[in-house]
């Protein structure tokens, strides 16, 4: 279950709990775009894209702007792709729970 923003780490642990969901969200989404058979046009930015969330969730205090804009490349790149909306609904609530988004 998400967390909100305002939960940090829990005393004894080493990772905050948003850190942790977000690692859960990548890897959920990076299987899920593994197994969706069809190819389609922007698949490689959509890897590489949730390649560098993964290395962003390996930090225990990961680049927030960066998480945004990979964030925002991997819903352009398969955003069209039905079968992967659950797995990108989580990630964004994931990265979410960083703060709200600036506003323009």
């Amino acid at each position: 279950m998400l967390r909100g923003v305002d939960q940090r780490c829990v005393p004894g642990s080493q990772v905050d709990p948003r850190v942790t969901e977000l690692r859960s969200a990548v890897a959920r989404l990076r299987r899920q775009l593994a197994a969706h058979r069809a190819d389609f046009r922007d698949r490689g930015i959509a890897e590489e894209a949730l390649a560098t969330l993964a290395g962003l969730a390996a930090a225990d205090r990961p680049d927030i702007p960066m998480l945004r804009r990979s964030l925002l490349l991997v819903a352009g790149a398969i955003g069209s792709v039905s079968a992967l909306g659950e797995g990108l609904r989580q990630l964004r609530e994931a990265v979410d729970l960083f703060g709200p988004s600036p506003k323009v």
